[in-house]
C-alpha cells in the first residue's frame, strides 16, 4: 500500500483525518486529459457511478467497454453517452458477476478487445436481499457479486492489461460504519443486508490493496488503486433521461434535502476517474471526495482492517478457492 494511504490505528476503524479539504490544483475533473487511444473496461456502467465514469471517459476520447448484464440498459446508456459525444467508441460486453461462466465469457471478449489501459471494477449490488442468498456457484450473493466476481474477472482479464495499466476498485464509506468480521465474510453465522454489503466493500478494499502489494513485490509496472464516491445520489446528478430520472416526488425532495452533505453521481465518479487516468496517481492510492462525502477527488486513508495484509492474503486465498481460479501476479 502506498505510504500516503496509511493511517494510525483508531479502534473500530479509521478516523477522519483532520482538515479534510486539501486543495487539488493539479487535477481538474471537469477538464480531463485526452484519453484517445486508450481502452477502458467499466463494469456496471448502465447507471449510477458506473454510468458517470463511462460517460466521462468516453467524452474524453477513451474506447469504453461497458460490461453489464442488461442489453436494454446498456443500449440506453450508450445512446445517452453518444448524445453528448456522437463519435464515442463504446460497446456492450455481456457480464453477470454472479455467474462464473458469464465472467469467463466476458473476460474472453475483453481480452480479444485489448490491450487495456484500465479495468474499473464498479458494478455492485447496493441493496442486499432481505434474506441470505447465494449465486449460481454457491457464493453469498452480495460478497460474491461485488467482490469475488470482480476478483475472477480481474484474474482472467489481467493478461490483457498493458504495462502501466490500472485496476480500479470502487469502495464505500460503509467500511467505516460496519466493523469487519473476517471470519464471517460470507455471513454464514449471521446475515444482515447492510452488514453483507459492507463486508463486500471490505473485500473490495482488501483485494485492491493486496493486488497492489503483489504487483510491487513482483516489480510489475501495472497498478491497483481504489476509490469511493462519497455520498452520491441521482437526484443531485446532471440530468440524463432514462439514466438519472427520479423515481418519485419523494426521492426528488430527499435529494434536495441531502444537498448540504451529498453530491450527484456525476461528481461521485470523479475519484474513480482520477484513479483510472491521472498520470500522477500511484498504485495503492485510495481516492475519495475531499470532504469525505462530497468534493474534489483527493488521496484518503482506508479503514485499517480493509488494508491489513493479513486480511488481504486471506481474501485472496478465499477468492481463489471459491472461483477455482489461480491468480498469480
Amino acid at each position: 500500500m502506498h505510504p500516503s494511504c496509511q493511517e494510525a490505528p483508531s479502534g473500530r476503524g479509521a478516523s477522519i483525518p483532520r482538515g479534510y479539504a486539501p486543495e487539488v490544483p493539479d487535477w481538474n475533473p471537469t477538464a480531463l486529459p485526452s484519453q484517445a487511444g486508450r481502452t477502458v473496461v467499466v463494469t456496471g456502467g448502465t447507471a449510477g457511478i458506473g454510468y458517470a465514469v463511462a460517460e466521462q471517459l468516453a467524452v474524453a476520447g477513451a474506447r469504453v467497454l461497458l460490461a453489464a448484464r442488461s442489453p436494454e440498459k446498456s443500449a440506453r446508456a450508450i445512446a445517452s453517452i453518444r448524445a453528448l459525444a456522437p463519435n464515442a467508441d463504446i460497446v456492450h460486453v455481456p457480464l453477470d458477476l454472479a455467474s462464473l461462466s458469464s465472467i469467463a465469457a466476458a473476460a474472453a471478449a475483453i481480452r480479444d478487445a485489448g490491450p487495456l489501459s484500465a479495468l474499473v471494477n464498479n458494478a455492485g449490488r447496493v441493496v442486499a436481499s432481505r434474506r441470505r442468498q447465494v449465486t449460481e456457484d454457491g457464493i453469498e450473493s452480495t460478497v460474491g457479486g461485488n467482490a469475488i466476481g470482480h476478483f475472477a474477472l480481474t484474474a482472467q482479464v489481467f493478461p490483457a492489461l498493458q504495462p502501466g495499466g490500472r485496476v480500479v476498485g470502487v469502495g464505500s464509506l460503509a467500511t467505516r460504519i460496519v466493523r469487519l468480521d473476517a471470519d464471517d465474510l460470507l455471513s454464514e453465522r449471521r446475515y444482515r443486508p447492510f452488514r453483507a454489503y459492507a463486508f463486500s466493500k471490505h473485500a473490495v478494499h482488501a483485494f485492491a490493496f493486496e493486488l497492489d502489494r503483489r504487483l510491487r513485490a513482483a516489480g510489475d509496472s501495472r497498478a491497483s488503486l481504489l476509490a469511493h464516491p462519497g455520498y452520491a445520489v441521482d437526484e443531485l446528478s446532471e440530468r440524463r433521461p432514462g439514466i438519472t430520472d427520479s423515481r418519485s416526488p419523494w426521492s426528488r425532495v430527499a435529494g434536495v434535502l441531502s444537498a448540504p452533505f451529498a453530491q450527484g453521481k456525476d461528481r461521485g465518479a470523479w475519484p474513480v476517474v482520477r484513479a483510472a487516468i491521472d498520470p500522477a496517481a500511484e498504485s495503492g492510492e485510495f481516492y475519495g471526495p475531499a470532504q469525505l462525502v462530497r468534493g474534489l477527488p483527493v488521496v484518503q486513508a482506508p479503514v485499517l482492517s480493509s488494508a491489513a495484509p493479513a486480511f488481504g492474503a486471506q481474501l485472496w486465498s478465499l477468492a481463489e478457492r471459491l472461483t477455482g481460479i489461480r491468480f498469480e501476479v
